[in-house]
């Protein structure tokens, strides 16, 4: 089954687009988990909505901290000044106490209004009018938060979105360093591509280490490499650097070797069912290039079926540790020592 951003993200993407052609709903409605897609598109329509000489007529943000619904409804009716349309944006509506009662205005909302609700981190209750009303005569976006292990499948989407491709470590470093931020993610993206050659296509590890400010020499892209090749002594090193780290977190490391080792898994049972399988065939299974496959007949001489399958398991353990579930007093870094030490037993 596909990923629930990816149609969050699909969603937004046509709303910004519509945004830049001059294309509005009456209503939008923005909440949820990943405070990303409700900036993405409330931040589009700040910028094409109003001329900007006009913003000071027919432009109103509001926080839900300084209004009630009567004001928001109050703002929404009135008739913009000099031009076909105002906008209004409520920004932290969640914090409204009578917020559903803006509900009675989407349902027959002003042609000349485009009223922009954002909900950061909650969700408004889809059996009340707000929810159900702006569903009718607006657009609702829902969005959802993006898991740890689907990071590496969002900034590759996001880079394809720019035209541009980015190398498995590239991305990997950039999860190390901005975490789940998507926010983060997108504003180190730019300010990278702002140094980079004109023309460039592909974005790889050195492009992110010369313009974030993040070693690939510790990160657990390198580590899972270390393990797959089963070199001891380098992944050790590199779990005790990591773990160090400030902006080390154990549920990013257990999604990046999970990737990994369950690409492994595939790959064994492939083997399993048909040993006389081409690379070719070996690398459309695991959706990588064929140039890898030699690292993964290396990884599966030191990793048979029987323990990549107790890797799998370990992984989910410490995955269940580093989320605050008994650990004990653990420290990240030695909870990263504990799975790396088990993983190459």
């Amino acid at each position: 089954m596909a990923a629930k951003y990816l149609e969050v993200d699909r969603l937004c993407n046509q709303l910004v687009a519509d945004a830049r052609r001059g294309v509005f709903k009456p209503v939008y409605l923005l909440m949820g988990e990943e405070p990303y897609y409700v900036d993405m598109v409330c931040n589009a329509i700040l910028e094409n909505c109003i001329e900007e000489d006009q913003r000071d007529f027919n432009q109103i943000v509001c926080y839900g901290s300084d209004v009630n619904a009567e004001a928001v409804v109050t703002n929404a009716r009135r008739f913009p000044m000099f031009s076909d349309r105002q906008l209004v944006v409520v920004k932290e509506a969640q914090v409204m106490k009578d917020l559903d009662e803006v509900g009675v205005y989407c349902e027959n909302p002003l042609d000349s209004t485009v009223l922009v609700i954002c909900m950061m981190g909650a969700k408004a209750d889809k059996r009340r009018s707000l929810y159900k009303n702006a569903s009718k005569t607006g657009v609702v976006v829902e969005s959802v938060a993006v898991r740890d292990y689907e990071l590496p499948g969002w900034i590759d989407t996001y880079y394809r979105s720019l035209g541009l491709k980015i190398a498995p470590d590239a991305a990997a470093l950039l999860a190390e360093f901005a975490g789940m931020d998507l926010n983060k993610l997108a504003v180190e993206t730019s300010k990278m591509l702002k140094n980079l050659p004109e023309g460039v296509t592909e974005v790889g590890a050195k492009d992110v280490e010369a313009n974030v400010g993040i070693s690939r020499q510790w990160s657990i892209f390198e580590l899972s490499n270390a393990l797959l090749a089963h070199n001891a002594p380098k992944a050790l090193k590199i779990a005790a650097n990591l773990g160090s780290s400030a902006k080390f977190a154990m549920p990013a490391a257990t999604a990046q070797l999970y990737g990994q080792f369950g690409k492994l898994l595939r790959y064994e049972a492939l083997l399993q069912k048909n040993p006389s399988a081409d690379n070719a065939t070996r690398a459309s299974v695991l959706g990588i290039s064929p140039y890898f496959i030699k690292d993964f007949d290396m990884a599966a001489r030191w990793y048979p079926l029987r323990k990549t399958m107790g890797i799998i398991a370990a992984l989910k353990e410490y995955d269940f540790k580093g989320k605050g579930g008994d650990a004990g007093e653990a420290t990240p870094q030695e909870l990263l020592l504990e799975l790396v030490a088990k993983i190459l037993a």
